[in-house]
């Protein structure tokens, strides 16, 4: 098992483009190099209707990040109005418009752990999620089976390098901000096993690398709020309206 991780990046970089290894690799050392970050984003989720129609459902948020201190996350969207904290010990978990939460203890104090913690205990994936990792590379290469520079292309008035990248399930793209600062700005994944291959896009906004306060990390329930114990995304009625969609 020591020996297969070890060899993980190099199995990576011999199926990407050189270039594009080395835009994607800018990007992931600045990113892995900030302590603290907050920024905006705004999604687009396709779904497929029986029919064969796809409806896209849009939703917005924002996250500030603290690798010592934890994370707070907000999600609003047609179905969903929710925060996820995580403190460094507990994760937890408000669904605003039912006005009830969840408390989940973390197996360790990383941001690593927690966001395994939360795919474990709700079923709730954030696509976003690999940005947010230690090792953001690692966790985007995994599975890559090529991945090539396509060329640059703005996003939000900002040039950018335009990535694309294949794995056995899915197709993604990458556009990663030119200049001083190598960042994400837009990221889509198109699912190839699914009838009408549904894409999903993320795109960031505003990136700020500095002045996040771990206060936010603290999660206190507002009043009248209503505590369930049994974390499921099936429990926690706003998440998984946002989820399912």
């Amino acid at each position: 098992m020591a020996v297969a991780l070890s060899n993980a990046p190099s199995r990576a970089q011999s199926v990407i483009n050189p270039d594009a290894d080395s835009v994607l690799r800018a990007m992931t050392d600045q990113l892995q190099a900030l302590q603290e970050f907050s920024v905006e984003y705004d999604t687009d989720h396709e779904v497929v209707q029986l029919d064969g129609e796809k409806i896209q459902y849009s939703a917005s948020g924002r996250i500030a990040l603290s690798r010592f201190a934890g994370f707070h996350m907000t999600r609003q969207g047609p179905f969903a109005d929710t925060e996820i904290s995580f403190d460094g010990k507990v994760v937890s978990l408000y669904g605003k418009r039912l006005n009830v939460y969840a408390r989940i203890d973390s197996p360790g104090p990383s941001i690593d752990e927690a966001v395994a913690e939360i795919r474990a205990a709700t079923g709730f994936d954030a696509a976003g999620a690999d940005f947010l990792s230690a090792d953001p590379y690692v966790s985007l290469t995994e599975g890559v089976v090529s991945g090539s520079l396509v060329g640059t292309a703005f996003v939000g008035g900002m040039l950018c390098d335009h990535l694309a990248f294949r794995n056995d399930d899915v197709d993604w793209q990458l556009w990663i901000s030119k200049g001083e600062q190598n960042l994400p700005l837009k990221y889509v994944i198109t699912t190839k096993w699914v009838t009408g291959s549904p894409q999903y896009t993320l795109r960031f906004r505003n990136w700020g690398t500095g002045g996040v306060s771990s206060k936010s990390f603290e999660f206190k329930p507002p009043v009248e709020a209503s505590k369930v114990d049994v974390v499921h995304a099936d429990v926690i009625g706003d998440l998984l309206l946002e989820a399912q969609q």
